[in-house]
């Protein structure tokens, strides 16, 4: 089956075809380091995470591309009101997502470029802008994209001139000397009071980059002017990715193939953003949370999907994530060994035909919880070669989702599984003993007993069985 991806440039589902058979280029649009990682932030990076380990996994060479935005108008505010170089303040929090990403078991991009390393590329990009007339200068440091003399303004997003807003970052009525309120800024020249370190001399004057050049610039210094994939959190397709589309396309790149956005997590039936003050902060969650669960939490709904966070959230994504490793800690202390790595072990067809369903997260989900369930009965029987097959398979398509609890822990804890097992096993020979006897209402109240606590118990020749409600 064919890799089928929602390319939200086109409103549709399209067969992906990398430009270049085999290899994928991909760019995510990164951190901009000015507080501490929430939740919010986890969710785009999770969902790109699991397409870039689906394409390795279908045989794709992927270089991968996350870039820091470590200069900006909050990041110099934030910084000065708390007496901080913006450099180091950008660098502290850089380092709070690192550990954030490294967390939920993230893999580390092909390239991590950050912004202020890439002035001489984003300064040809303006140059070239100028020449052809889609960019102009106005004071000495400001730079800005002229949107009418690009007549595919609004491609991406579907929208008319005519009827967008002015550009966020317009300056005041007195300063301001722009030919159109919705140009929007390529380079910003320094403002009083801001540190001389967060300028640079170029041809058009001195001053800091704008945001949506600075995407432009590194996608196509590490992928080419013309890449396959360009990805990144859905708050991000008006203004930032259009303006990146028209800026780069106005130059004469190509550009992205593809664009992927994934949806928000909301609190409340708001998006997580700081402005309300629903920020779930990752050093928070993970105190509630093992990284494992967490990611689980993300995963579990497909990255187009909105997720509503709230207890319920945390406390399923961590049954679930107890029941899955809690299995493969059983199998693997049955089978004596964990089966080893499962990169290259066959995955299911229905798991693989889902995820290449523009990752159908719910239906590959029903496969892994069809084969914890087979895993747990051959458990239950001892029917060893089943319960290999079962633990292998679960292991690979986990894998695929970053989730193969065998990856997850150096040391298994089985104490809690034996805990259970002779508990239950204690009840299981109470019922016995009741239905010999002939007291069925105290074997279907041990059953019932059993039922209520998500344990299901099943009758077989050789006596009860039980395994955890998947």
């Amino acid at each position: 089956m064919t890799l089928r991806l929602f390319d939200s440039a086109a409103r549709e589902l399209r067969d992906f075809v990398p430009r270049v058979p085999g290899e994928v280029g991909l760019y995510v649009c990164g951190a901009t380091p000015q507080s501490p990682p929430h939740i919010g932030h986890l969710r785009t990076f999770v969902a790109f995470d699991v397409l870039v380990r689906w394409l390795t996994r279908t045989g794709h060479r992927v270089t991968y591309v996350r870039n820091v935005t470590d200069i900006d108008d909050k990041i110099l505010a934030k910084a000065a009101e708390h007496g901080e170089h913006w450099w180091a303040w950008a660098l502290h929090h850089e380092r709070l997502f690192s550990e954030a990403f490294d967390a939920v078991g993230n893999l580390r991009p092909s390239y991590e470029p950050r912004a202020t390393g890439h002035v001489p590329e984003m300064v040809a990009l303006m140059e070239r802008l100028v020449e052809r007339g889609h960019a102009y200068v106005t004071s000495p440091g400001n730079v800005y994209f002229d949107v009418r003399s690009y007549a595919e303004y609004g491609a991406l997003t579907n929208q008319r001139l005519e009827d967008l807003p002015p550009a966020s970052d317009s300056l005041t009525p007195e300063e301001s000397e722009k030919r159109d309120p919705k140009d929007f800024a390529l380079w910003k020249a320094t403002k009083p009071g801001e540190p001389a370190t967060a300028s640079w001399s170029t041809p058009f004057g001195p001053g800091r980059p704008g945001w949506h050049l600075e995407c432009s610039a590194m996608a196509t210094r590490y992928l080419t002017p013309e890449f396959d994939i360009h990805g990144g959190g859905l708050d991000l397709r008006f203004p930032h990715h259009e303006n990146e589309q028209a800026q780069s396309r106005a130059a004469g790149d190509p550009f992205a193939r593809y664009w992927l956005h994934s949806a928000w997590v909301t609190q409340g039936g708001e998006k997580m953003s700081k402005s309300l003050g629903n920020s779930l902060l990752v050093s928070e969650l993970l105190e509630r949370l093992p990284g494992a669960a967490l990611r689980l939490g993300l995963v579990l709904v497909h990255y187009r999907s909105m997720i509503e966070w709230s207890a319920d959230t945390e406390r399923d994504a961590l049954a679930t994530w107890e029941r899955l490793s809690g299995f493969v800690a059983r199998a693997t202390t049955a089978l004596s060994d964990d089966g080893g790595p499962v990169a290259d072990h066959p995955l299911p067809a229905a798991f693989a035909a889902a995820m290449d369903d523009d990752l159908n997260i719910a239906e590959a989900l029903v496969v892994v919880h069809e084969t914890l369930r087979a895993g747990n009965t051959a458990l239950a029987e001892g029917d060893a070669s089943s319960l290999r097959a079962a633990l292998l398979d679960l292991r690979a398509m986990l894998d695929v989702l970053g989730l193969d609890p065998a990856t997850w822990a150096t040391e298994v804890d089985d104490r809690h599984a034996q805990a259970l097992d002779a508990l239950v096993q204690a009840e299981l020979a109470a019922r016995a003993e009741a239905r010999a006897t002939k007291d069925f209402a105290t074997a279907d109240a041990i059953r019932e007993r059993l039922a209520a606590a998500g344990i299901v118990v099943e009758d077989g020749a050789t006596g009860a069985r039980w395994s955890l409600e998947a």
